[in-house]
């Protein structure tokens, strides 16, 4: 199914971002399909958007992602009652971590520094070379998801920027930049959620038919 041509057709206006999503889609499904994980980042509303992709890609969004027929064997090998229960509910996951949950972490980095490097920290400490780093920010200027991404860089992830108005510095460290039409803070999230959605529609798909 052609997910992308859907997003164009339902919204017009993102007509001239088309060529990025793909991009970070295949990027993505690179990453995924080398066993590399995603992680994501973002404050305020776009910390619940860091929360919404990790949600659809670590379990079935709109397929059902049956386990392995030898995964679901070996289940049953282990405790046929649990096991076979197991193998009827779980999903195949994509590694997705959202950064914005880890309170403890957070606030104890928020007590070390001045709370700019949160998620530089994470990504320096969960990061390793082929894995993604998503960073959403609405203006593009939000230091603590510039320090991230430049976090990223040095550790050889590769880097997605979601953002709105005119990019912000923070493109300049991304290796794709997908920037909706808007400039105010509330459009631009209005359009973010269509935006990744597309993009989990697109990797799922290519990794369960």
């Amino acid at each position: 199914m052609d997910y992308l041509q859907q997003l164009i057709t339902r919204y017009p206006a993102l007509s001239d971002i088309n060529n990025p999503i793909q991009k970070a889609a295949d990027m993505l499904i690179e990453s995924f399909e080398n066993r590399r994980k995603l992680l994501i980042a973002g404050n305020g509303g776009s910390a619940a958007d860091a929360d919404h992709i990790a949600g659809e890609l670590m379990k079935g969004f709109v397929k059902k992602r049956y386990p392995p027929p030898d995964f679901a064997e070996a289940l049953r090998k282990i405790d046929p009652e649990a096991g076979t229960w197991l193998g009827e509910t779980l999903q195949g996951g994509l590694p997705a971590i959202s950064l914005s949950g880890h309170t403890a972490l957070l606030t104890a980095t928020l007590n070390d520094a001045d709370g700019k490097n949160i998620y530089a920290q994470q990504v320096y400490g969960y990061g390793a070379s082929g894995d993604v780093f998503l960073g959403i920010s609405t203006s593009g200027k939000a230091k603590n998801i510039i320090y991230a991404m430049i976090t990223a860089k040095a550790k050889n992830l590769k880097t997605i920027a979601l953002t709105g108005g005119t990019g912000g510095p923070l493109v300049q460290f991304a290796d794709v930049s997908i920037i909706v039409p808007e400039t105010e803070t509330y459009k631009i999230q209005e359009l973010h959620l269509p935006v990744y959605h597309t993009l989990c529609l697109m990797v799922e798909d290519h990794f369960f038919k």
